[in-house]
Parts: C-alpha cells; structure tokens; sequence
C-alpha cells in the first residue's frame, strides 16, 4: 500500500517537474512564437463566435436530424430560417434603426448643450450648499464624470473594433457551416486524440459544463431579446424618442446581471427627462416595470437557476471582470465563473477518488 502511495507521489512529482520545464523553455522560446501569436489572435475572434454560434444552433440541428432530416439538410434549414429572420429584420427594422441613429446624431449636440446649461445651473445652485456639501457635490460631479469618459470609451473602443473586424465577420457563417455539418465528425476526432482513460471524466465534465454554461447563455440571450421588444414598444408608446436604439441598448445591457438593467436605463431616462419632466417620470415608471418582469417572470421561468451560485461570487467577477476587460470582461465574467465553479468541482471530486 505505502509502495503505491510512493509511486502515485512520484508520478505527480514528475509531471510538476515536466510542467515547470515546459514553462521555462515556452518563456525561452517566446521570441520565435510571437509571429504564432499573432496568427492565433487573428483567428480567435472568428473562430470563438463561430464556435459559440455553433454552439447555441446545435440543438436546434440535433432535433431536426433526429425528425430524420440529413445533417446537412437539417444545417441548411437552420440557416436558411436564420437568413429569413435577418432579410425581414433588414427589411423591417433596419430603416427605423438607421432613421433613429441619424436623427440621434442630429439632434445630440443640442441635446449636450441643454444637458450642459442644466449641469451649469445645478452647479450654482449647489455653490450655495455649506462647505462640506460643497466639496462633496465636486468629489461627484468629477466621479460622474469620470464615469461618463470611460462609457464613452468603451463604446468608441467596441465600435472602432468592430469596424476594424468585418472581415472577420465574413467568414464566420461559413465556419459555422461546416462546424455544424462536421460536428460529428469533429467530436469523433477529439476524443480518439484524448487518452482513453480520460475520456469518462471529461465526458461527464463537458456534460455538466453544457447544462451549466448553455442553459445559462441561451435563457440570458431569449431574456435579452424579451426585454428589448418590451422595452421598444414600451418607449414608443410612452413617447421617448429612439424607442428602436434604446431598446436595443437595453436589450443588450439586461445580459450583464444585476448592473446591466440599471446601465441599460440611465440613456433613456437622460433623453426622456430632456424632453420633459412628466416623460422622465413616466419613463422611469415604465423601467420599473420592465425591470419587475425581468426579475420576477422572465428570468425565472427561461433562465431558472441554472448557476447555482452566490450573488456576491457574482457581483465579484462582474467588478473583476469590467477592470480587466471592461464592457466585454463584464459580458463574459458570469459564464466564465460558472465554467470555473463546474472545473474546481470536478478537480476536487478527481482529487477524492485518488
């Protein structure tokens, strides 16, 4: 027994070792695989969507093959229901879409300028509060500031990298084609590359990490799209102007948890309250409502409680997430913390039957 505990030591004493040397020649050598990284970086983008999207439509390509559609019927199907919904989008909403934008930047000037001259005479009002208020009323106005710079950035930086990443947009229907036809095939190639002895335990792994991760993302991604049609017709009913780019701007928010609706609202409640203050509150009821629905029906019932974990772990890698990647680090701070929680589980329970 103690001689088999002696050799289970000694076989992790040398994969450390093992792993410790691969780390030190990977740094010696990280000159020469510079240009390697380079390449790879370019392909991440591409290849990452295309893999999430693959993701997301395999489902839906499964139940058709099982009806007994071929798999490349069942993939041109999907995607050929995905080009019809995208046409009539175009077709549909993309005009108004536009119409919104331009008519925004039109109006945005005069909107900053009336936003200024409010801020200006908040100002003065506020020079009159007693010293401590005063200097208290600065500290924020320069956090809001701050705050507004940084927004700001962020949406410059994702559109300028949006911009810069068409052709990367290109290929990727064509890669989710093929992922989805070769799945497979693809799946089949993986696992005769992993030991066989291994293959049980990632099994049941990927198992996990799929209910876990896809339950999670696709109810977020239906609970987003709700809350953009509820928040579309909601603004145009109540008056707001840009219903279309506002709902989508909150659409796009509501899959930030906790923060994501509040940031969603700050753009409409601003542009409703420059118009008028009887549309600020109006508006502001309304988020409320929406936010309730959000909160107490959809999520509920879509997403459930697929992550099983604390809000506090959550609300962590939210701020972890926005200081290391900002807008983006936050989107994919949650799934990359559930993916963590199902990964440790597993190490520990490996641990456990060692």
């Amino acid at each position: 027994m103690n001689k088999e505990i002696q050799q289970k030591w000694m076989y992790r004493l040398i994969l450390s070792l093992l792993s410790l040397l691969i780390i030190y020649l990977t740094f010696q050598l990280l000159p020469l695989l510079l240009p390697l990284a380079n390449v790879f970086k370019a392909l991440l983008l591409p290849v990452g969507i295309a893999v999430i999207l693959t993701y997301l439509l395999h489902p839906l390509v499964e139940k058709l093959h099982d009806v007994g559609l071929s798999r490349g019927l069942a993939v041109l199907l999907v995607f050929f229901i995905i080009l019809f919904l995208f046409t009539f989008l175009l077709i549909i909403g993309l005009p108004a879409f536009i119409k919104q934008i331009q008519h925004a930047f039109e109006t945005i000037p005069e909107q900053i300028s009336q936003l200024e001259r409010e801020t200006a005479r908040i100002q003065q009002q506020l020079d009159n509060l007693p010293g401590p208020l005063q200097q208290q009323s600065q500290e924020w106005s320069v956090q809001l500031e701050k705050v507004g710079q940084n927004v700001f950035d962020q949406v410059e930086a994702v559109a300028l990298f949006l911009v810069k990443s068409v052709f990367s947009f290109i290929v990727i229907p064509f890669l989710v084609f093929f992922f989805l036809k070769d799945h497979d095939l693809i799946q089949k190639s993986t696992w005769y590359l992993t030991p066989r002895k291994w293959r049980s335990a990632l099994k049941r792994y990927i198992k996990d990490v799929d209910y876990t991760f896809g339950s999670y993302i696709r109810g977020q991604l239906l609970v987003s799209l709700s809350v953009f049609i509820i928040s579309t017709i909601g603004l145009w009913v109540v008056g707001v102007p840009y219903p279309i780019v506002l709902g989508f701007f909150m659409g796009i928010m509501d899959l930030i948890p906790y923060f994501g609706p509040f940031i969603g609202a700050v753009p409409a409640v601003v542009i409703a309250f420059l118009q008028s203050w009887q549309l600020g509150m109006f508006t502001i009821i309304l988020i409320f409502v929406i936010q309730q629905i959000e909160g107490n029906i959809l999520s509920p019932l879509i997403v459930g409680k697929t992550l099983h974990l604390h809000p506090a772990l959550i609300i962590l890698a939210l701020l972890v997430g926005v200081e290391v990647g900002g807008f983006i680090g936050m989107l994919i701070a949650i799934p990359i913390l559930a993916i963590g929680k199902v990964t440790l589980l597993h190490i520990r329970l490996h641990f456990m039957k060692d």
